[in-house]
């Protein structure tokens, strides 16, 4: 065991995950000077998210300028709504510029984490290695491990069937008949993107989306070569999308009724597009827009009402060899099974993995929800900070605003364990996690997401949100400034007594909380 620690590397900050929020995380420790990290990547490159959702049509709702690092900021968008190549040739530019590939770790998944009370450090079991760090950043993300329904009989069906964010391009769907799963964002962007080329197309539709215009356009030459030329207009460009965001945040947060003009909107672009009235009746969704994640799409309704495109309008129940089955008993025949179902937000896989000071997992701790320290700390997990945790998704701007807050966050985090000196760590008291908690779900009340009559992703099993922010990304920064010492414990090793200075004391290396 001891020639295993002598081998063992050590690192002061280890970052899981390559996406936006660990490439984040690592350009800020650079920035502070720190420079003994790892970025631990279950994948052979960056991009997270990005990297993984490949499918056909895959884009961001974000406009381009806002959905990039303020410290990065990248005059060359080709369009103002980028597609998932664009973007995730901007990550791979971000670790070139900022020097990261010495940092980066491919094929590392980490499979375990556990926090050691004696030694107070993490040790890291990866697909790569093993490893100890003083401090782990998790940034894996809420949209990394896609969430496929258990369907009975789906293992008799004969052709195809994958995921949308495992998208399989060495298979070919034309002319093929294709039911698609879900009417999400990656949903209204893969049926418009593989209408033409199907013969049939079958939606199953557990619960319709309010969808607005997508006022996507391509950037011309002129516009890009002013951003290079004087950087001034890219920031003045950004930060008017940005203000217009911050402008809508009370309707979401607390009056949800000041929507109802957004739904018009909405209503009207699909009846631009859709005249069968049954099939609009289908295509209406019954609570408040805003209330589940509002889409964008300019070629979503036309391809539904295109003569190949048949909606059922339930979800699907049940599979018989290739005949799908609904809820509501209608059946259709499909050659191939593409799911959009989402992904694993209040249930992170992650959490399984992550070992505290008590030896619970945080699925464990989190059995009863989702719960962080300004979003970044949970009990009984010293020196652990989340990147984009409970409570800091947003339902209408940029989640690159969120993820540089926390950053923000991480920062000081860091520079008060300089300060404090020595093998220290800070683990969030109970009382202020749950103080933190309390608060937002206060606020939460009065939102269109609690308010709004549907039920969507952001609830955990037991109803409650822990998936957004109710508040506004300048509410969120200013709350994530800086680290108060007063909601943490401070570990540090217990020293042995003076008379048994030349020995070690049964529990003398176990960490105790210093200023309780």
């Amino acid at each position: 065991m001891a020639g295993h620690e002598q081998t063992r590397e050590h690192v002061r900050v280890a970052v899981i995950g390559s996406g936006f929020g660990g490439l984040g995380a690592a350009v800020r420790l650079r920035r502070e000077g720190i420079t003994d990290f790892v970025v631990l990547e279950r994948a052979d490159s960056v991009g997270g998210t990005w990297r993984d959702n490949s499918y056909p049509g895959c884009a961001c709702d974000v406009p381009s300028h806002l959905y990039s690092f303020s410290f990065a900021p990248h005059p060359d968008w080709p369009r103002t709504f980028s597609g998932q190549p664009h973007i995730r040739a901007y990550l791979e530019h971000v670790a070139d510029t900022f020097g990261l590939r010495p940092h980066l770790r491919f094929g590392a998944e980490v499979r375990r984490m556990a926090w050691d009370p004696g030694r107070l450090r993490w040790e890291l079991t990866t697909a790569g290695g093993d490893l100890t760090a003083d401090v782990v950043v998790s940034a894996t993300g809420p949209l990394s491990d896609p969430r496929t329904p258990d369907v009975p009989g789906l293992d008799t069906f004969p052709g195809k069937v994958f995921h949308s964010a495992r998208w399989d391009h060495d298979h070919d769907l034309t002319g093929e008949r294709v039911a698609v799963i879900g009417t999400g964002a990656s949903a209204i962007q893969i049926v418009p993107a593989i209408q033409p080329r199907v013969s049939r197309l079958t939606l199953f539709q557990r619960t319709p989306a309010w969808v607005m215009p997508r006022m996507d356009r391509a950037i011309g030459g002129a516009e890009r070569a002013l951003h290079r030329a004087l950087p001034v207009t890219a920031r003045l460009r950004r930060g008017l999308l940005w203000g217009i965001r911050e402008l809508q945040v009370q309707a979401f947060t607390k009056h949800p009724g000041q929507l109802g003009f957004v739904e018009r909107i909405a209503r009207r672009n699909m009846a631009s597009a859709i005249k069968d009235p049954a099939l609009r009746a289908k295509l209406t969704p019954g609570y408040r827009i805003g209330c589940k994640r509002i889409l964008l799409s300019s070629d979503y309704y036309p391809a539904l009402a295109r003569p190949n495109v048949d909606v059922v309008a339930s979800g699907l129940a049940e599979v018989r060899g290739s005949t799908l089955v609904a809820a509501d008993g209608t059946e259709a025949e499909a050659d191939a099974i593409v799911f959009g179902t989402g992904f694993h937000v209040t249930d992170m896989p992650i959490a399984d993995r992550v070992v505290g000071a008590d030896g619970r997992t945080l699925a464990e701790t989190w059995k009863g929800g989702m719960r962080a320290l300004r979003g970044a700390a949970a009990a009984g997990f010293p020196n652990w900070m989340t990147i984009i945790g409970p409570n800091t998704g947003l339902g209408n701007s940029s989640m690159i605003l969120m993820i540089e807050s926390q950053l923000n966050y991480l920062a000081d985090y860091l520079r008060q364990l300089d300060v404090l000196g020595g093998r220290v760590a800070l683990d969030a008291r109970p009382a202020a996690v749950r103080a933190w908690n309390d608060r937002v779900q206060k606020r939460m009340e009065r939102t269109v997401w609690n308010t709004g009559g549907c039920t969507s992703w952001y609830l955990d099993p037991s109803g409650r949100n822990t998936t957004i922010w109710p508040g506004t990304t300048a509410e969120f920064r200013r709350e994530t400034r800086r680290v108060d010492l007063a909601e943490y414990a401070v570990l540090r090793p217990a020293v042995a007594p003076a008379s048994a200075a030349d020995s070690v004391a049964p529990g003398a290396d176990e960490g105790v909380e210093v200023g309780a």
